[in-house]
């Protein structure tokens, strides 16, 4: 089955952020706590980030939106953040994919994401994907987020 990754139109945004809400609930329970950041954001915060950088969106045949992820450039450095792909479609190379994609965008450039400790699996992606890490920095007693690049 082949998926169409596309630039997200502002209209996609409430549909982001709704598999946005599905796909963290895997991260809060690493912590066994639902009070982290992407399942409080708001829509007019995911509108602010969509009008400061890139959102892309993974969709199937039926046009359901599957996956996407955001991205900003700031001073040569290409932040990404807020990958995710529906429980239902993970293990697939989808999260991969669109990460190579948003290199497609800023080619040539320094790229940077974070994760926390505890997120095995996404470090085991970024690391596919050619990210090293560069530094770890504890949030509190609990979380510890580790930053990676890609160079």
């Amino acid at each position: 089955m082949e998926y169409l990754i596309a630039k997200a139109r502002e209209e996609d945004l409430k549909e982001i952020l709704e598999l946005q809400y599905l796909a963290y609930q895997s991260e809060a329970a690493l912590f066994g706590n639902k009070d982290i950041p992407p399942l409080k954001q708001t829509l007019e915060e995911v509108v602010d980030e969509y009008s400061a950088g890139l959102v892309l969106k993974m969709t199937d045949e039926n046009d359901v939106i599957i996956g996407s992820v955001r991205a900003h450039e700031k001073d040569g450095t290409v932040y990404i953040g807020k990958l995710m792909v529906r429980p239902d479609h993970q293990k697939k190379g989808y999260g991969k994919r669109l990460l190579l994609e948003v290199e497609k965008y800023y080619p040539g450039k320094r790229y940077e994401l974070f994760t926390s400790t505890r997120s095995i699996d996404n470090i085991r992606l970024y690391q596919s994907a050619g990210y090293k890490e560069f530094e770890q920095k504890a949030v509190d007693d609990e979380l510890v987020f580790v930053y990676m690049e890609k160079v």
